[in-house]
């Protein structure tokens, strides 16, 4: 499908705009998720120990979250608005499919986590603990049911499944000539558990999960660094930090699994990924190299031959597809129906895996120390921890980014492109005045978060106490060196 400069210019500036709201609520979901897995632990040792410095802890950390998750909701807001504004054409085709999952997700999953948020934050001396360990629970699962939903309608489009069994495709008359298509379910439960959904949620969890542990890590070492709040600190580093190594593990298997349902589903995306120009057998895994698209070849490769056949098959001498297979070209127009972006895209996965590995190594290297008992001595490693909070965020960037532009030129998988999905009736003008709007209103809102979590995090522990005198709580808590 043909379209104009002007029209191509305003889908590209609405994928751009897209990308940045996007791209910035990513920050705050992976946070609360596994932050609220870290809450549930916490508050379990409460209330299995009676120790009150456990309570303590969970109430700072509560504070914290309260804070993530409500940015989190706001920037989220935007982005289903922009469903209508901006691709007009994709909501009409994919409402009845896209619709139910974005529906499910505020019965079963905002609902739950909202409605016990009020007793988590705000119900401490109003409730027992264990109604209270209840509501932090409810909160957890919440906010795992929220990534349920959204994977689920991000997977059906990237693995629709099969026509006609899973959803079919109608078309309607919007006036005398003008006919649009709707793809409309035929079984949800198929939808549900389309061919992607239950690893891409396996591998969000556990980037959650990391990204969480990851925050408590790094706040924790800030404070030992400092050497204030010193038991709190290494309370807190001890619950996050198996948490963090257990997902980072696990994480390079579901990486794997998910690699395999790219190759099978997605085979263009593969190549993109590999910057695997043309069909191999044997196909070799490149380390390191540069990608030249316009001599179709990588300069500088360093490969593992018959890596990648391996990885993706099981087999090392397994066929994989280049992105010159004849395969992945429209028959009827001659268009090669391949991503674009092949250099951002190989590197962007390159360094979201370097990144995985990094915090993988970190984990492994203080639990090591951990189980030595010289942790905390590790001073230089304490320091890593504190700005490594920002890994596991160039992580999720990163996938995201390898996901979504790597099945381009699709915006539904095999059935609906981006080119034909956007709204029509948006200008270059309107689209350059909004970017701007949501840049700047961003830059404030991300500037206000810094700024808030900053503050409650030099206040310490002890300012967040409900009662009894905070200087008190403070020594009690290790406060001042130790």
């Amino acid at each position: 499908m043909e379209i104009t400069s002007s029209a191509e210019t305003v889908l590209n500036l609405s994928r751009l705009q897209f990308a940045l709201t996007i791209g910035f609520h990513y920050l705050f979901p992976p946070i609360s998720i596994g932050l609220g897995l870290i809450l549930v632990i916490m508050e379990g040792m409460f209330i299995k120990t009676g120790d009150k410095a456990y309570e303590t802890m969970t109430k700072f950390w509560v504070k914290i979250f309260a804070i993530v998750f409500a940015i989190g909701v706001a920037t989220g807001i935007v982005m289903e608005f922009q469903f209508g504004t901006n691709w007009a054409i994709y909501s009409r085709y994919v409402g009845d499919i896209f619709g139910s999952p974005l529906a499910a997700e505020g019965i079963f999953a905002f609902f739950l986590e909202s409605g016990f948020l009020a007793i988590l934050v705000f119900g401490w001396n109003r409730v027992t603990p264990r109604i209270h360990f209840l509501a932090t629970c409810m909160v957890s699962l919440g906010s795992m049911f929220s990534a349920v939903w959204i994977i689920v309608a991000n997977s059906w489009q990237q693995t629709p499944g099969e026509i006609g069994k899973v959803f079919h495709v109608i078309e309607h008359q919007l006036s005398p000539g003008i006919f649009v298509q709707r793809a409309e379910i035929l079984d949800f439960w198929a939808v549900v558990f389309n061919p992607s959904t239950v690893d891409r949620l396996v591998h969000v969890l556990l980037a959650a999960f990391i990204t969480g542990a990851f925050f408590v890590l790094s706040v924790s070492a800030w404070y030992l660094i400092k050497d204030v709040h010193v038991d709190f600190a290494r309370r807190s580093f001890r619950i996050a930090l198996p948490v963090a190594l257990i997902a980072s593990l696990l994480q390079a298997v579901s990486g794997h699994s998910s690699g395999q349902i790219v190759a099978e589903h997605q085979p263009a995306k593969l190549a993109a990924m590999e910057a695997l120009y043309q069909t191999e057998q044997g196909a070799p895994l490149t380390l390191f190299g540069i990608p030249d698209s316009a001599a179709r070849k990588v300069h500088a490769q360093v490969a593992i031959p018959g890596m990648l056949s391996w990885l993706a098959y099981n087999d090392p001498k397994a066929e994989v597809k280049g992105l010159d297979d004849p395969v992945f070209t429209d028959p009827e127009t001659g268009e090669q129906n391949v991503p674009r972006m092949i250099g951002p895209i190989f590197w962007a996965f390159r360094v979201m895996v370097g990144v995985g590995m990094l915090f993988m190594l970190m984990c492994v290297v203080a639990v090591f120390h951990w189980w030595r008992g010289t942790l905390f001595q590790q001073r230089w490693l304490l320091s890593v921890f504190i700005p490594a909070v920002i890994l596991p965020h160039i992580g999720n960037q990163l996938g995201w980014f390898v996901a979504e532009v790597g099945r381009q030129p699709w915006i539904v998988q095999g059935l609906l492109k981006t080119s034909q999905s956007f709204s029509p009736a948006v200008d270059v003008t309107e689209m350059i005045i909004s970017l701007a709007m949501f840049f700047f209103i961003y830059a404030i809102l991300f500037a206000l978060f810094i700024f808030i979590l900053d503050s409650r995090i030099k206040l310490g522990p002890a300012y967040f106490m409900d009662d009894g005198p905070k200087d008190a709580e403070d020594k009690a808590f290790g406060g001042g060196a130790s």
